[in-house]
């Protein structure tokens, strides 16, 4: 089974940022972890800060993967056209999010991505990732 993550703006900065909301783990680290955890998964990850790129690999592995988990980070709030390349390609879409974002601002309470996503995991910190990746292997 072949399962990216595709991460959005900032996360990049995760164990730096914000450790309060966003814990002290760096992505990186966490991933390798979860590598070692599900072998059996073929496991890639991609970040960008800019909403072409994240575009743009969603329609490049969307046709190729089993599977995408998604944490397009302030981009789920305002971007239709992320939310239409995951409407647009077979592989299906888990929405993920580290932080409770229905405990935070209001802006951050509607998703673009969620009508189009086979599920949405929030505020379990980085275990959201874990959840999503379960959810493919069930």
């Amino acid at each position: 089974m072949k399962i990216i993550i595709i991460n959005g703006p900032n996360l990049n900065l995760l164990g730096k940022r914000e450790n309060d909301i966003y814990g002290d783990e760096t992505f990186n680290d966490f991933f390798e972890k979860l590598q070692l955890k599900f072998p059996k998964v073929e496991l890639s990850q991609f970040q960008s800060n800019i909403e072409g790129e994240l575009i743009d690999k969603i329609q490049e592995i969307g046709y190729s993967y089993d599977g995408i988990i998604l944490n397009a980070a302030a981009y789920t709030h305002t971007s239709v056209g992320i939310a239409d390349a995951a409407k647009a390609i077979p592989a299906p879409v888990v929405e993920v999010h580290i932080s409770n974002t229905f405990s935070r601002e209001d802006f951050r309470h509607k998703s673009y991505i969620a009508p189009n996503a086979k599920g949405v995991i929030v505020g379990f910190g980085l275990q959201s990732y874990e959840l999503a990746l379960q959810s493919f292997l069930k």
